[in-house]
């Protein structure tokens, strides 16, 4: 979302059930009128600036919001979140089918120790913690019904510069995503544009599609996939994922908007 009130006005405007948000302010009053949205705290998100949100946009599902609360203030059985403002969650209730609880997740840049001398920034420690977070959902090793989707500020195949060393930190998120039962389901060619011209640090069989463009980039010109949809098994052959990151789809943000269809 970007924290700008544009994108608030833009989702509206889609003809979806449910909006699974990141780096989200508080929607203003004309919007918020019209549509319903978790009741989590705005001033509570990463470090203060902004939160993930989750926004019903239709009377077609049905909502129970799961209250995410302090890690160190939960008891046992309740969603208990590291880090305030990366993790919504809901239970939807289809028109039919099975209840499905769905998770927007969004990673947060962190930087070394002030003794280490490092510029670095990096958010993989962030998206261990969510993967973390979010196993309070998985409570069998099949059957579960659970979507999460969002910017977890990682790539996924290759690292930075064609790094093998990034590559294995962030390899190491997906495969806990996939051993937890999430696997990766989208989105990735050729459900999304993919860049052009190819990027030299990625893999020529990679079906990366871009999803974020930098303050020195336009949509037409992004190269980097930073947001990732997972899925239970029990539900990924019912999902169809595809970023809408062609320049006249792309929205508002830095970031484009991406479409996830469920078949009940």
């Amino acid at each position: 979302m970007a924290h700008k009130y544009d994108s608030w006005r833009t989702l509206t405007e889609m003809k979806v059930d449910l909006a699974l948000l990141q780096e989200t302010c508080k929607p203003p009053s004309d919007v918020a009128e019209h549509i319903e949205i978790d009741p989590a705290p705005w001033r509570a998100g990463v470090r203060g600036r902004w939160r993930t949100a989750i926004a019903k946009l239709s009377d077609r599902v049905c909502v129970e919001w799961l209250e995410p609360k302090p890690i160190a203030s939960t008891s046992y059985q309740e969603f208990a979140v590291s880090t305030p403002g990366t993790l919504s969650a809901a239970r939807i209730y289809p028109i039919s089918g099975d209840p499905i609880v769905v998770v927007s997740m969004c990673s947060e840049w962190e930087r070394p120790h002030f003794s280490t001398g490092s510029s670095w920034i990096y958010a993989d420690a962030s998206a261990h913690r969510i993967v973390s977070d979010l196993a309070i959902f998985v409570g069998r090793q099949k059957g579960h019904r659970v979507i999460a989707a969002g910017d977890l500020n990682i790539l996924r195949g290759y690292g930075e510069g064609g790094s093998k060393y990034w590559r294995a930190r962030y390899d190491t998120v997906f495969a806990r995503f996939d051993a937890m039962g999430l696997p990766f389901v989208g989105p990735q060619h050729p459900n999304g544009k993919q860049a052009e011209p190819w990027p030299s640090e990625l893999p020529e069989d990679s079906k990366t599609v871009p999803t974020f463009h930098s303050n020195r980039q336009s949509p037409a010109t992004a190269a980097r996939q930073l947001d990732f949809v997972f899925a239970s098994d029990s539900l990924a052959d019912h999902l169809r994922v595809r970023a809408l990151n062609e320049p006249e789809t792309w929205g508002p943000s830095d970031h484009c908007r991406i479409l996830v269809e469920l078949k009940c």
